[in-house]
């Protein structure tokens, strides 16, 4: 969620460049990042401004694919893939964000209202993806804490419930700017995320590492349970095979990835929120944000493209056909 509020900077916020163009905004404070009703006339490029509208792109295409990969498919229609396509939705919407930022920022209208529009909507898209996360991850632990149960309507509820809370909370945290908590009637007040405010940007910090801390805590549990299941398969058969410790291992490099991926993206970018001070260079915001911004572009990668049903689904989808020779198995959300 913190770093929805980050995006707020680099797009949703209309850069207000110096006299002269300074383009990389590093100049003093972070006026390349005020939000001002400017003329018509258009302004110069800047350069963290494009490689933000060139990752929306990217971000963009990669989860459309997703989206109608699942959407095509009736048989991806399970719980799994239900929050699969939630984080896709979310991701797509947090790159058209960024591109329609750009576009509204330098080509269309820049105007206060329509900044806080476009904040909104990236806050509200970048909080979604993040507690589609952070959703995925709880139906990962219960497909194994509960594996009995799972395939059960207390499932689908569980789910369901989930997800209707993620992007109401969400939507909740996108309208805050919109209907009065920012800063541009007041400058002191406002963070290095204009036009947030600075109890604004506190609150989406918060957010933030409190679902950090409940994903880590989760997927150490998961950790936990993938190991214990690989060592009695092993003594099940009466000593430990090599596979078994291939298993564990294999299992806790890919929740290490996860994992570190996400905190990798987002911690800095949230934890400079906190400690950063407004009159900083916007480059330091630019720089931590643009990172934050490929944790949409990596998700499909690790929730969707390494999903074998997604990959028949693809080869059917743009081939119009499925070879019997290519063998697909089918995979659980408590897969690793």
């Amino acid at each position: 969620m913190e770093a929805a509020a980050a995006l707020n900077e680099s797009g949703a916020v209309a850069p207000r460049l110096p006299a002269g163009g300074g383009g990389s905004g590093s100049g003093n404070g972070n006026t390349s990042l005020e939000l001002s009703s400017r003329p018509p006339a258009p302004a110069a490029l800047n350069p963290w401004d494009v490689m933000l509208c060139v990752s929306g792109t990217a971000i963009a295409c990669e989860n459309a694919l997703v989206v109608a990969i699942i959407c095509y498919s009736p048989a991806l229609r399970t719980p799994m893939f239900v929050l699969v396509g939630s984080l896709a939705t979310a991701d797509l919407l947090a790159g058209l964000g960024l591109i329609l930022n750009f576009v509204f920022q330098y080509y269309v209208i820049r105007s206060d209202t329509v900044s806080l529009l476009t904040v909104g909507f990236l806050v509200a898209s970048f909080a979604a993806s993040v507690s589609s996360l952070l959703a995925i991850t709880v139906d990962r632990y219960l497909s194994l804490y509960n594996a009995l149960t799972y395939y059960s309507e207390r499932t689908v509820l569980c789910i369901q419930t989930m997800l209707a809370g993620a992007w109401g909370v969400s939507l909740c945290l996108g309208l805050l700017p919109v209907l009065g908590w920012n800063c541009l009637h007041d400058r002191t007040a406002c963070s290095v995320v204009r036009p947030l405010t600075k109890s604004n940007v506190t609150l989406l910090s918060a957010s933030f590492f409190l679902i950090f801390l409940i994903m880590l805590h989760l997927y150490i549990e998961i950790c936990k349970i993938v190991c214990r299941h690989a060592h009695q398969i092993a003594l099940q058969q009466h000593f430990l095979t090599a596979s078994h410790y291939v298993t564990t291992k294999k299992g806790v490099s890919t929740l290490a990835i996860i994992l570190g991926t996400f905190g990798a993206s987002w911690l800095p970018f949230a934890i400079y929120c906190v400690v950063g001070d407004p009159d900083y260079p916007s480059v330091y915001t630019y720089a931590t944000l643009l990172p934050a911004t490929y944790n949409s572009m990596i998700n499909p990668i690790i929730y969707a493209y390494r999903n074998q049903e997604i990959q028949r689904s693809m080869w059917v989808l743009f081939c119009g056909c499925f070879q019997a020779k290519v063998s697909f198995r089918s995979r659980s959300p408590s897969d690793v």
